[in-house]
């Protein structure tokens, strides 16, 4: 199992960031992919992939509620991290029309930038998109023979938005938004539609805790060691063996991201 969105920057991990690696490990998780979403959390995600060699790799990237802050250093500082060999992929880039954060213009000049930073270094992409389905992909079509791959991470869109992003080549990261059953059952009846060789699992730690764990755990922090739970959920609901499938997500985040 590998977990492809983990925000192990955070606070919320601060006092016990070690244990919470070594649960992972415990758990059966083979390896992280630590988001950078601006140009402090992309360096201290660097840093900690670097203390973690083998096991951990990072993004860096500019998210789009900090577009706003793109601009020459910006780019600069994205393209040195990114040259870094534990540095896997751009981003979290994309575009959120939901908070506008950072204005429509902002976002799009900041993703727009970070897809040609990509395609210059040839690194994948790792994209956010909510409520900006149209416009992301109108942005993010013309450079995708110019990227070696890209993922729509945590995944919450339409049947014709997934049918979208699949018709441009798009790999799929699922988290455990499935397993809410409040607003996840769009999302949950629409697994089986994803090709295997496209899906890729994350827990977007410490957000997005599954609300179907039992026991419930004492604190609403998500960790890594809470995968293996979201495999097998969406194992059992797209119909595969949860060792198979945690196994198969595990070989298309490492071809994707090009892990050694």
């Amino acid at each position: 199992m590998f977990d492809i969105g983990v925000n192990l920057t955070s606070s919320q991990f601060a006092k016990d960031r070690s244990a919470v690696l070594e649960r992972a490990r415990v758990a059966g998780v083979k390896g992280m992919l630590i988001t950078g979403t601006d140009l402090p959390e992309s360096q201290a995600a660097s840093e900690l992939a670097l203390l973690h060699t083998g096991y951990c790799w990072s993004t860096a990237g500019v998210h789009p509620h900090h577009a706003s802050s793109w601009d020459e250093r910006a780019a600069e500082h994205i393209h040195e991290l990114a040259s870094r060999p534990h540095v896997a992929a751009v981003g979290e880039c994309g575009l959120d029309f939901n908070r506008n954060f950072s204005t429509p213009e902002q976002q799009e000049k900041a993703f727009s930038a970070q897809l040609a930073l990509a395609a210059e270094l040839a690194m994948p992409v790792f994209l956010h998109c909510r409520d900006a389905h149209a416009r992301f992909a109108a942005l993010l079509a013309p450079w995708l023979d110019k990227l070696p791959a890209a993922v729509v991470h945590c995944f919450t869109g339409t049947a014709e938005e997934l049918e979208g992003c699949l018709s441009l080549g798009l790999s799929i990261g699922i988290t455990g938004w499935v397993c809410d059953e409040r607003r996840g059952l769009e999302l949950r009846a629409l697994l089986p539609q994803i090709p295997a060789e496209r899906l890729l699992l994350e827990t977007d730690a410490p957000y997005l805790l599954p609300r179907d764990l039992h026991p419930k755990p004492a604190s609403r922090r998500n960790e890594p060691c809470f995968l293996p739970h979201i495999v097998r959920q969406v194992a059992t609901w797209r119909h595969e063996d949860p060792e198979w499938l945690g196994q198969k997500t595990d070989e298309n985040a490492r071809r994707l991201f090009r892990l050694e």
